[in-house]
């Protein structure tokens, strides 16, 4: 699918461009900056996506 029919999604809590945007795409997911979305987005497998969810909701990502 090329990315300009692409159904991108973002947070219900972002107010403006300056969100990430996902979409899904068979077994990939994309990963873009909506501020610059001319720009190509990361492609992840759907598991490498399942694993950076289940990283955010363990919060693993926790500052240094």
């Amino acid at each position: 699918m090329s990315r300009s029919t692409m159904l991108w999604r973002k947070s219900s809590f972002c107010s403006d461009t300056a969100c990430v945007e996902v979409a899904f795409d068979g077994d990939a997911v994309a990963v873009r900056d909506g501020k610059n979305r001319e720009r190509a987005p990361l492609r992840l497998t759907r598991s490498q996506w399942d694993d950076f969810i289940r990283s955010v909701k363990e919060d693993e990502f926790r500052p240094f």
